[in-house]
């Protein structure tokens, strides 16, 4: 199977030029008919500001991962809030991933129509309206097999009416699993006690309730801080936290029971590895499993640095993945020596973790040279103002800047459409998201 078929959709839509990237003018297009026309974000003839996946770095880099963690005993269900994307999330698991991850039902219900049935649903469901919203989903898919974050009673309970009053509708629902989670920073159970006690409320449930206690979850990367040192120490504590738990519920359940421990973002899940396989393997009947979205994209800020720091503690596979999204924009204009505008803004790119890093310049559809001369002082909803900070090749009126990009689930959701880019940077697919 090559990449770019690997990456097709299963969406029957056509595509024309209300769509980023589509060029401007082209007749529409069914969108599985994309490959092959020899488009190029460099040559000026798509709409810019487009978004490119390179199709040969995001395979290499889900290689490297799924190798490593075949190699550490673990698994993972990718989170899918990062491309929200049916495509990527179902190459991820044709290439080995457990399953999905998902932040809500409607995030689920995008996945689940597209015919991924495994889910970790990575946060609560609130009270008796999210549950609902919940049941009355999974309603229409009995056979999917979904596992929740739970940690207060409120919610464990509204889950089960919501299970009760869907089964009374004559069909049967598929059982939930419940993931008790403890946390710091965010969501999750502060109290071990606490933990314990929801344990046995989820234990007292009736039998045929259709819920099930399934594992224990956390999320290491709410409890990090500025200083690298500190927040190995506090990742290192919840894991703990998370291990002695894991040997509580056990105790509690018998050698029998199949258990899930989650933890693992894309910035600290070697912690994770180190903290929680050897509690796994050594159970026997616990799967430990990762939720990282973002490490199979990288980038060239955040997750560029994150990954230096994991090999500096020792994991070396993190210097194999590389940044595989890109933004492209034109120069619109040269208003003053050393200040260029180039066409794209907040809409279209973000800046919670850092603003774009121009990486190349492109004239006539042909590499003019390195950017790094050149940094993006500021933007507004559509301009990125440029300056020249030394030496180098200035770039003119139509020139294209290729940019990377930091923080992959903030930029993507900007966009309706990735396009998927061949080692030749020819668009040989384009994945649409469902960001709603």
């Amino acid at each position: 199977m090559t990449t770019a078929t690997a990456l097709t959709d299963d969406w029957t839509g056509w595509i024309d030029d209300r769509w980023r990237g589509f060029p401007t003018g082209y007749a529409p297009l069914p969108i599985a008919q994309i490959a092959g026309r020899g488009w190029r974000p460099q040559d000026g003839r798509m709409a810019l500001p487009l978004l490119s996946l390179d199709l040969t770095t995001f395979e290499l880099n889900t290689e490297a991962v799924l190798r490593h963690l075949a190699t550490e005993g673990a698994l993972i269900a990718p989170h899918a809030k990062t491309p929200m994307s049916v495509a990527i999330a179902r190459r991820l698991q044709e290439a080995g991933a457990w399953g999905v991850t998902v932040a809500d039902a409607r995030q689920a219900s995008v996945m689940l129509e597209g015919g991924l049935s495994r889910l970790i649903l990575a946060n609560q469901v609130g009270g008796h309206g999210g549950a609902g919203r919940l049941a009355a989903l999974l309603w229409h898919h009995p056979m999917a097999e979904v596992h929740t974050f739970v940690d207060s009673v409120e919610g464990v309970d509204a889950l089960a009416a919501a299970w009760r009053a869907e089964s009374s509708r004559g069909k049967g629902m598929p059982e939930l699993g419940l993931m008790i989670e403890l946390g710091a920073g965010r969501a999750g159970l502060r109290d071990d006690k606490a933990a314990i006690e929801l344990m046995e409320h989820v234990l007292a449930l009736p039998a045929d309730c259709g819920l099930r206690l399934s594992g224990i979850a956390g999320y290491e990367g709410a409890v990090v801080v500025a200083d690298e040192k500190e927040s190995e120490r506090r990742v290192d504590a919840l894991m703990q936290r998370i291990a002695q738990f894991h040997s509580a519920m056990r105790a509690r359940l018998g050698p029998g029971a199949p258990l899930i421990l989650t933890a693992g973002g894309s910035l600290w899940f070697d912690r994770v590895l180190a903290a929680l396989g050897p509690a796994a393997v050594a159970d026997g009947r616990t799967r430990l499993i990762l939720r990282s979205g973002a490490l199979f994209f990288s980038d060239h800020g955040v997750y560029k640095r994150g990954f230096a720091a994991m090999e500096r503690r020792g994991i070396g596979f993190a210097g194999r993945i590389m940044p595989a999204l890109r933004l492209w924009a034109e120069v619109l204009s040269v208003p003053e020596s050393g200040l260029l505008i180039c066409g794209m803004g907040m809409r279209d790119a973000a800046s919670d973790q850092g603003v774009p890093m121009p990486l190349r310049i492109w004239r006539d559809g042909r590499e003019a040279g390195d950017a790094g001369h050149i940094f993006i002082e500021k933007f507004n909803d559509q301009h990125a103002f440029v300056r020249v900070r030394s030496d180098g090749p200035l770039p003119a009126v139509g020139d294209v800047v290729e940019f990377g990009l930091s923080h992959p689930c903030t930029n993507i959701d900007r966009h309706g459409l990735i396009w998927g880019l061949d080692a030749d940077h020819r668009v040989c697919c384009a994945l649409p998201t469902a960001f709603g």
